[in-house]
């Protein structure tokens, strides 16, 4: 008979969740079963084609790069899982593992804020700057959580995430980013960060004022990440639209999503 798998609860333990209020981050080594796993892989290939058809259609002869996405380079394809045939990707941004991360990190309510594939192409010298997730919403707002979800195994070679501890930053608040080519930047020091090395299925779990970095993808295959991001109330635009998504998720603890 095989061993059941772990509870999530078993997952996140006082330790993570101190180091989330002290350091901005924890880590969850293999925390994605390998059916989602396999699933958010197949989903992840579904988009980029489909990203890569809207390319084709872009005009004749098709472009090379649409919004902030570069055919077979880089892709940032965000908050399409509605058009997951099936509610596939429901399942996970809606499922267990992201409410136990809530629970833990933002507390009883959240909403999805954002979801993202972020997807480096092999070989490719695509790097990020240091910067804040709440670097990039002008206006105000409380610290909501990023889950940096793993489709491959990641490290320094294909361009791994860097995480910043609040402790080393020197600050927990949101400071004032500059816009340096494509990248926002708010920390110019010269600490390197903590680089996230880990398998395929696991999570990177971090504040939106924890500095964040990555490197390039020097490796010969592609390096994906499923990125879903969750506050615990509707972020107003300082034109007093709603700012991003507000999908709702837990309310009272409790998973309210469909």
């Amino acid at each position: 008979m095989s061993a059941a798998a772990p509870q999530v609860e078993s997952l996140i333990t006082e330790q993570h969740k101190k180091q989330y209020r002290e350091e901005g981050f924890f880590v969850l080594e293999r925390a994605i079963e390998p059916a989602m796993l396999e699933l958010l892989r197949g989903e992840c290939d579904h988009f980029i084609s489909k990203r890569n058809a809207e390319m084709d259609a872009a005009g004749p002869g098709g472009v090379h790069e649409l919004g902030s996405d570069i055919r077979d380079n880089r892709y940032f394809i965000a908050n399409r899982y509605r058009e997951s045939e099936g509610q596939k990707l429901s399942r996970f941004i809606f499922g267990e593992l992201m409410a136990e991360i809530c629970r833990a990190t933002i507390g009883p309510d959240a909403l999805l804020f954002y979801e993202q594939w972020v997807v480096k192409g092999a070989e490719k010298g695509v790097t990020f700057s240091w910067h804040q997730d709440s670097g990039y919403v002008k206006a105000p707002h409380q610290p909501y959580v990023t889950c940096w979800s793993t489709l491959d195994d990641v490290n320094e070679e294909n361009g791994t995430v860097y995480l910043l501890p609040y402790s080393r930053a020197g600050t927990r608040e949101k400071v004032e980013h500059v816009r340096v080519g494509r990248d926002m930047v708010g920390y110019h020091g010269d600490d390197p960060g903590d680089a996230v090395i880990v398998p395929a299925g696991s999570v990177a779990v971090f504040s939106s004022v924890c500095f964040h970095r990555s490197g390039a993808n020097r490796s010969p295959r592609m390096r994906r990440v499923y990125l879903t991001q969750y506050a615990a109330e509707p972020i107003i635009n300082l034109e007093g639209k709603l700012s991003g998504l507000a999908d709702p998720f837990l309310q009272g603890g409790k998973r309210v999503a469909t």
